[in-house]
């Protein structure tokens, strides 16, 4: 791997060392934090390409780390991947709906989680060649801003997770074209991220909560369409 920049924020001391450890031997950059609070003022200093964020941990839990620092315009874009123990379905839509860009469960092998990682960082080399792709779309009375990342209904600014988000973009880019489920989850959590099978059902219901239900069509058994 390139010299990316990657904080590690686990409250476990051998946690941290471990992981530390395999990504310092892929050439990364490596910092680390004992706690939530600690790891958000890094990241703020820091602006690594990459946290890993273990979920519960004292002081500020893992979820509320990635909430602030998706609501900071100068830390929105940093990716996020949860590392943690719990593996109910819960916490992984919940940690994925805030902004998490992965979640991975303890405990993981080296060669594992070190391909994990690889895959989440391969996204800011995608990223860097479709930077002039079309930024604003317009669409029924929708204005959707992918530099900004707003949602604008006259002017009334809709607040979108950043799945939301990057679903509805995904969606509203092509309106009447339907998307399988499997193309959705390619090209919002990525080919690499292993996601429950009702993550997306939860974000398509998030989704007509804040934009209405007359946007986005289901087509059973094969996925959704963006209509108007």
């Amino acid at each position: 791997m390139d010299a990316y920049k990657i904080l590690l924020v686990d409250d476990e001391p051998d946690i941290l060392a471990f992981l530390k450890y395999n990504l310092q031997k892929e050439g990364c950059e490596v910092f680390t934090a004992n706690d939530g609070a600690e790891g958000l003022k890094l990241a703020e200093q820091l602006r690594p390409h990459l946290v890993i964020l273990d979920i519960m941990m004292p002081k500020m839990d893992g979820v509320e780390v990635c909430r602030q620092l998706r609501n900071n315009p100068d830390t929105s874009h940093i990716l996020i991947a949860f590392l943690t123990a719990r593996d109910e379905d819960y916490s992984q839509i919940a940690a994925l709906d805030i902004g998490g860009d992965d979640y991975i469960t303890k405990p993981i092998r080296p060669r594992v989680f070190v391909s994990r990682i690889k895959a989440l960082l391969r996204r800011l080399d995608r990223s860097e060649t479709t930077e002039q792709e079309e930024t604003t779309i317009e669409v029924a009375d929708l204005v959707i801003d992918k530099e900004r990342i707003t949602v604008l209904r006259g002017e009334e600014e809709i607040e979108l997770a950043k799945k939301e988000f990057e679903l509805l973009s995904l969606l509203a880019s092509k309106p009447g074209k339907v998307f399988t489920r499997e193309e959705i989850f390619n090209k919002v959590w990525g080919t690499d991220v292993i996601v429950g099978n009702r993550t997306i059902d939860v974000h398509i219901r998030k989704l007509r909560e804040k934009i209405g239900d007359n946007y986005i069509k289901t087509i059973k058994g094969i996925g959704y369409k963006f209509e108007f």
